[in-house]
């Protein structure tokens, strides 16, 4: 193997995101430049992202972070090995707008393009800070996915468990935004617990009877929400969003923990490593309870810095490396798609959602 240098591209919500990515030949990662355009303030007066709205932000400012991050590394087009963008899942409108830049660049440069599923981006964000060798378990949890995964691998994902109706991430906002906290929802929620009791607030557990490791929190959201309803004082929302976050926190760590016990029995003798990685993967409270969840059963704890959480295209760089690595390109035809799952088959076996109702977006 070489050493690779790679430009990443993330359009798939509401970032506009640009990196440049060095892969040495034994592995070793640096990331040389990570730039990140932010839209809250265009979808903070709807309470949410608004396609049509992130779509034409990417293509107004897609140009100038692409210059920026190749600037700040240090590294011209001529010093890159290939070009890697994130071609779904996501908000068509946006993914189509990174990935074409990506084609128009590889095109223009003679590079490589690599298409990288932004799920495989999250699934990896972890390894660029830190060596974690395959294979590893993987909670994947952030505004429109949760999931628990094994990881044998590049492009090697079995899905175990899937939310059957609402993200985690999906949750934290949308109790958020009932509460009156604003967007982004979720770390206003985090910050508002701070001080509240958790306790104080009888929120559902839900599947506690079901098998598997698949998650729910539709009931939580709509009972969090009733609970809103007649709170006026600080202290009391302050209460409920202590609550919600420890009701959010347990399942994930309730799912996760039946997810490494069944695991460790299919890995005996090896080392058992568990990753958590999206945008819930910062919030605090759930780090701890699945770093308590590590330790009880025997798995080491990784999570990606805080900067590498949310959606960013350092990870994408990382994953266009390790395929480039592989030999594993794309063409030109690369299509934009709005789903694609890690894992095909259980998609397809087990789909987590059907024709005329809306699922989570994996």
């Amino acid at each position: 193997m070489t050493t690779l240098t790679v430009l990443g591209l993330e359009t798939s919500c509401d970032e506009t995101a640009a990196a440049v990515v060095r892969r040495e030949a034994d592995g070793r990662v640096t990331v040389l430049s990570s730039i990140i355009a932010s839209q809250i303030a265009e979808h903070a007066p709807y309470g949410g992202v608004v396609p049509e709205i992130a779509a034409r932000a990417h293509v107004d400012s897609i140009d100038g972070i692409v210059a920026r991050a190749l600037s700040e590394s240090g590294v011209g087009w001529d010093g890159l090995s290939g070009v890697a963008a994130t071609a779904g899942p996501g908000l068509v409108g946006g993914v189509m707008v990174g990935l074409s830049f990506g084609k128009a660049a590889a095109l223009a440069r003679g590079l490589p393009l690599i298409a990288v599923n932004h799920l495989e981006g999250h699934a990896l964000s972890a390894r660029l800070a830190d060596d974690i060798p395959y294979p590893f378990l993987l909670l994947l949890v952030s505004g429109g996915h949760c999931q628990l995964l094994e990881v044998a691998g590049v492009g090697a994902c079995r899905r175990l468990g899937s939310t059957i109706d609402d993200a985690a991430g999906e949750a934290f906002d949308k109790i958020a935004k009932t509460m009156g906290l604003g967007y982004p929802g979720g770390p206003a929620l985090e910050r508002l617990a701070v001080g509240g009791d958790p306790e104080r607030f009888p929120l559902p557990r839900a599947l506690l009877g079901r098998e598997g490791f698949d998650f729910s929190f539709s009931g939580l959201k709509t009972a969090a929400a009733r609970a809103a309803e007649p709170l006026t004082t600080e202290a009391d929302k302050r209460d409920l969003a202590a609550s919600v976050q420890f009701a959010i926190a347990r399942q994930l760590a309730e799912r996760t923990q039946r997810a490494m016990t069944a695991y460790a029995e299919a890995h005996r003798g090896e080392g058992l490593r568990f990753v958590v990685a999206g945008g819930v993967a910062a919030n605090q409270a759930v780090r701890s309870r699945l770093e308590q969840a590590c330790v009880t059963h025997g798995f080491s704890f990784h999570a990606p810095p805080l900067v590498y959480c949310t959606d960013n295209a350092a990870m994408i760089a990382l994953a266009g490396a390790e395929r480039l690595a592989l030999g594993l390109i794309d063409g030109l035809d690369a299509p934009a798609r709005p789903r694609w799952p890690l894992d095909a088959v259980a998609a397809s076996a087990n789909p987590t959602h059907v024709p005329g109702r809306k699922g989570a977006k994996a």
